[in-house]
């Protein structure tokens, strides 16, 4: 396993003229080259833009923004200017932006490389990377698994060291589930954190920008460059940073632990308790009494949301015909539309509505007892590819602990932790109240000190 470079040590290097901002261009690029045929984690590689700008950097000579000459990526639902941008389907094969999305323009301007777009789960549906229309992506720590989905590139990408950190979306676990299989730190950010414009939709009310990163440190120093109001996405808002706490107190909902929650994942979470409180911190066992319509409710709104969205995809004004889309994306049409139905709209959507409520009280009443919740990712450690294609309904159930930190609207910082018997990342989350992302990485980066832990990249 090797080490790679934090965003710290990336300028320090560059100031120090150890190494040039062409030079950790021919790095990536040397990685995607010799791994992205095998591995199928880039969709477009723009190679001549990030020389381009990685020379702009060296002439200049000046590395002082918060992401100088850091390499980046991005899931391929961000509008980038003038580079495709496919969704990870079909019917989007040839597009061509003519804008870029605000997280894009922002990373950019901070000084960050763009180095390409990354493989997904087609519209981002997915919870394996196995639905994108390009083909599954693979696990860089054993190909035969699965990274995550739907943002299996934005993990996957970080694992094999072609790029330092990565943007993908979050709406029912599609950052945080790829970062515990790919041994990353992974954000769920608040709803209204970071500005949803130029990120293709999927549900409107549950969609985030989610961000992967190797250490809590630089997840941090990403998150401050992406947050705030940007005028065009009308629930994005500036907000003041919390004090940090001194003293945490962390609660461990015991609906968590229900059949389905493999050994080894539960065998984790006991370890990182142990962990919190060898370091005085207090843990809790609290209720989520309402956990259980998490997956129903969010597999009522969410197609919904997404037979919408997926509308304005008509083949007439860019793009290709309707007869593109995958079955994924079918299935989830017709789910949407069945639900919103004259009909059936009370009985299901409207319905769905009101314990999304119930889900969001269920949290409130937890965050007034503690700072943090402690939950595993997913029930399961990594999957091999193919084992769960033909069930859609299990596929679905892998997002029973997040799906309802997205309906709730509440951030979630996914932390790696431990490898399985098979040799495969396991990580758990920790989920806080509105705005309390500050708090969450300070949370991280005790813990991650606390274990001594060292990133680490496949190859």
């Amino acid at each position: 396993m090797n080490t790679p470079l934090t965003i710290k040590e990336t300028q320090d290097g560059l100031k120090s003229k150890k190494f040039s901002a062409v030079e950790l261009v021919d790095l990536y690029l040397s990685q995607i080259k010799k791994y992205n045929s095998e591995y199928n984690i880039f969709l477009t590689v723009t190679e001549e833009e990030a020389y381009k700008k990685a020379k702009d950097l060296d002439n200049e000579g000046i590395y002082s923004n918060p992401l100088s000459g850091v390499v980046t990526s991005y899931k391929d639902i961000f509008l980038t200017k003038g580079i495709r941008t496919t969704a990870g389907s079909k019917v989007l094969e040839s597009y061509i932006p003519a804008y870029s999305a605000t997280s894009v323009k922002r990373l950019e301007s901070a000084g960050a490389i763009s180095i390409g777009k990354l493989n997904c789960d087609a519209w981002a549906h997915g919870a394996s990377g196995e639905n994108s229309d390009f083909g599954p992506t693979k696990n860089p720590w054993n190909k035969e698994y699965v990274p995550g989905g739907s943002s299996s590139g934005s993990a996957a990408v970080l694992a094999a060291n072609m790029s330092l950190v990565s943007l993908g979306s979050d709406t029912g676990g599609s950052t945080r589930q790829p970062a515990n299989f790919c041994n990353l730190v992974g954000l769920k950010p608040t709803r209204g954190a970071i500005s949803r414009y130029g990120v293709i939709a999927m549900s409107s009310s549950i969609d985030t920008v989610g961000s992967f990163t190797h250490s809590v440190d630089d997840m941090e120093i990403m998150f401050d460059v992406l947050r705030g109001e940007d005028g065009l996405d009308g629930i994005a808002k500036d907000f003041k940073k919390r004090e940090i706490k001194s003293k945490f107190r962390i609660g461990i909902a015991k609906e968590y632990f229900t059949e389905g929650l493999e050994s080894e994942v539960h065998q984790m979470i006991d370890d990182v308790r142990k962990t919190f409180e060898a370091m005085d911190i207090e843990v809790v066992e609290l209720s989520l009494p309402h956990t259980k319509y998490a997956v129903p409710v969010y597999y009522i709104i969410q197609p919904a949301e997404v037979s919408s969205n997926l509308g304005r995809f008509d083949g007439i004004r860019y793009g290709n015909p309707r007869d593109n889309f995958g079955s994924e994306a079918k299935r989830r049409i017709m789910l949407g539309s069945y639900v919103l139905s004259a009909g059936y709209y009370d009985a299901f959507f409207d319905k769905a509505q009101r314990v999304r409520t119930k889900l969001i009280e269920d949290f409130d009443n937890a965050f007034e007892k503690v700072d943090a919740i402690l939950s595993p990712v997913s029930p399961t450690p990594p999957f091999k590819l193919g084992k769960n294609t033909s069930d859609p309904l299990k596929m679905y159930l892998e997002d029973v602990y997040t799906a309802s930190i997205n309906l709730a609207g509440i951030p979630s910082l996914a932390l790696p932790s431990t490898f399985s018997a098979d040799k495969l990342p396991i990580g758990f989350q920790l989920i806080g109240p509105n705005f309390s992302e500050h708090n969450l990485f300070e949370l991280g980066r005790r813990y991650h000190q606390e274990i001594n832990y060292k990133p680490s990249v496949a190859f």
